[in-house]
Parts: C-alpha cells; sequence; structure tokens
C-alpha cells in the first residue's frame, strides 16, 4: 500500500478523516458559518491531506434554493386523516409558508424501506429543509438529517435533552391541570389513559398526570394508568383495562381527545354515566371535543401555532437568520365542558 487515493476523494472520505459528519463537510465547502472553527480546521486539514477537489455542479447545486419544505409524518394515512391534530399541523405550517413562498412537501413515512429513500431524497439536495411530526424515542431520521447538512425543526421532542430544534406544548402542565380540575371536583380515584410511552409527549401527561397527584395529596396507583396509543381504539382498549382492574373509579384523564372518545364509547357500553359515575379529561379541545355527548373537558394545546411557529423557525433557519430560538414550548390552557 502507498497510501495514495484509488480515484477521485469522496465527501464522505474527507468526513471520515475530519472526524465529523458529511453535512458539515458540505457546510464547510459551502462557506457556512454555522460551523465551529475546530471542525473548520479539521476538514480544511482533511481536504489537503486527500487532495479533495469539489464537484463545482453539485455545490452550485447546494448554494442555491429549491423554494420547497418537507413536512415528514411517520403514520399511516389512515391515522393521518383520523386524527384531528396532524390537519391542525399542516394547517398552521402551509399557512406560515403561504407568506414565504415555499412549496410545502407531505411525506409519510410508514417504513425503514420508505426513510431510506426519503433520505436519499434529501441527499439529492432537493429540499430546503425539513419539518417532523409525531417523531418517536428511536427514530435517527432527526439526526439523519442534520448530518445531511440541512436546517429541520420537530414538533415535539424525543427526550427531555432533545439536540434537535423542536416546537412544543406544555405537555407535563396539561396532565397537571386535568388531575388538579378532578381533584376540585371532588374525583379522587383518577385514572389515565396514555399515550405510547416511547413518544416524550406520553411520558410528559403522564409524569404531569402523576405531579397532580402529589400535589393533591393523593397515593399513585399503577392500577389506575392504561396504556393506549392515541388511538380511538386504543383508549377503547385501555378503558376496558382500567375497569377490569379499578371497577371503582371514579375519573379518567386521557391523554388525547381521540383516545377519550374510546373511553366515553366503554363506559356507556358498561353502563357508567358521564359525568355522573365517572369524569372525563381529554387533550388537544379538537372537535371531537366540542361534539362528544356530552362535550368533552379538554386542555386545548395551540396546535395550529404549533405548525405556524415550525414553520416559522425553519425558513429562518434556512437563511441563516438567529431571531427565533431552538427551542419552543407553548402554553396549554384547560378547557372545561358538560363531562367533568
Amino acid at each position: 500500500m502507498n497510501g495514495r487515493q484509488s480515484g477521485r476523494p469522496t465527501l464522505e472520505q474527507v468526513a471520515a478523516r475530519a472526524g465529523v459528519g458529511r453535512g458539515t463537510v458540505s457546510r464547510v465547502i459551502n462557506g457556512s458559518p454555522r460551523v465551529s472553527e475546530r471542525a473548520r480546521t479539521a476538514v480544511a486539514r482533511a481536504v489537503a491531506e486527500l487532495g479533495y477537489v469539489p464537484n463545482q455542479a453539485a455545490r452550485a447545486l447546494a448554494g442555491s434554493r429549491t423554494d420547497a419544505i418537507a413536512l415528514v409524518i411517520p403514520e399511516t394515512e389512515a391515522r393521518l386523516f383520523a386524527e384531528p391534530y396532524f390537519l391542525d399541523i399542516i394547517r398552521g405550517v402551509s399557512a406560515e409558508l403561504a407568506a414565504s413562498d415555499k412549496q410545502l412537501l407531505l411525506t409519510l413515512v410508514r417504513s425503514e424501506q420508505e426513510r431510506q429513500r426519503f433520505e436519499q431524497y434529501l441527499a439529492a439536495q432537493r429540499v430546503d429543509g425539513v419539518l417532523l411530526a409525531s417523531v418517536h424515542g428511536d427514530d435517527p431520521l432527526p439526526d439523519r438529517i442534520g448530518e445531511l447538512g440541512l436546517p429541520v425543526v420537530m414538533n415535539g421532542r424525543r427526550t427531555e435533552a432533545e439536540p434537535v430544534p423542536y416546537v412544543d406544548s406544555d405537555n407535563i402542565g396539561a396532565g397537571r391541570a386535568a388531575v388538579a380540575h378532578l381533584v376540585g371536583r371532588g374525583r379522587s380515584r383518577i385514572a389515565t389513559v396514555t399515550g405510547p410511552l416511547d413518544m416524550y409527549v406520553a411520558r410528559a401527561r403522564l409524569g404531569g398526570y402523576r405531579a397532580g397527584l402529589a400535589e393533591a395529596g393523593l397515593a399513585p396507583d399503577e392500577g389506575l394508568v392504561a396504556a393506549g396509543d392515541f388511538t380511538e381504539e386504543g383508549g377503547r382498549r385501555a378503558t376496558r383495562l382500567l375497569l377490569d382492574r379499578r371497577p371503582d373509579l371514579d375519573a379518567v384523564f386521557a391523554a388525547s381527545d381521540v383516545m377519550a372518545a374510546g373511553a366515553r364509547a366503554v363506559l356507556r357500553e358498561t353502563g357508567r354515566r358521564v359525568p355522573e359515575d365517572v369524569a372525563l379529561v381529554g387533550v388537544d379541545d379538537s372537535p371531537v371535543a366540542r361534539l362528544m355527548d356530552p362535550p368533552l373537558t379538554s386542555v386545548r394545546q395551540p396546535i395550529e401555532e404549533m405548525g405556524r411557529t415550525m414553520a416559522r423557525m425553519l425558513v429562518r433557519g434556512i437563511a441563516e437568520e438567529r431571531t427565533e430560538p431552538a427551542r419552543r414550548v407553548l402554553p396549554t390552557e384547560l378547557v372545561v365542558r358538560g363531562s367533568s
């Protein structure tokens, strides 16, 4: 081995030699200020050692704008159109982008194969940035997008210490407000139907529920906790389980309005009156809440405003403006109706 490169050095080889991601190399080569001096020096050294010559056509493409933004929702079509939450996010994003002349590309990623195909699409420089909704804790896509050098903003977060820019609502506060309201109505055997616990939003609402119980002096009871999946059928299954365990429960906090609708159906099937026998509270304050019988008490989160804020942060990130913070948590508000 004589140490010479066989063929033209690639961007990936430069990244490996410099000990940085491919996206960092791309930003250095294209003169982006969003790179540390240490990384810039490492890339420059690797370029010199390998004799890397940037492809001018690729550089021209990378320096241009597509005026397109991808909104990625890792869910099925059935969930997308059944869940008012996603429609409100899309409405907020599209309204904000309309003012910036950006084209919105809606993408559903439902499998590992589709995720890999989408990553290839991004690597071809076909969008200027990415918005992500409904991200689960083990999803590698946010980090992969960053490695490709594309600005990204998430709706929600994967962990408390999320490194990727995001817009979220006060989900812990939502759980606490729901429990405080139910305790104020004289309820003491308060159950909860959680979302999928691989999602931070579900864990945060569960944490708020537990904090609310502690603040009211109520002992925690894991028999009053059942996992759902943010679907109506998931709300049904979880409520049946709760009633089997604790038939004397007197309130249910469901982590979404859609799951609350499933809980309401099971309560009715089992002869329990709402709110006389069992009070019920949801989250989202969606049309589902207003159309239920009785109308559902729900913790309102500003879903459309979250969509607008995400889009605004991304557009400014693409322009490399720093007027928006990288993380935003918007307040929630309890809306009291007849179910509690």
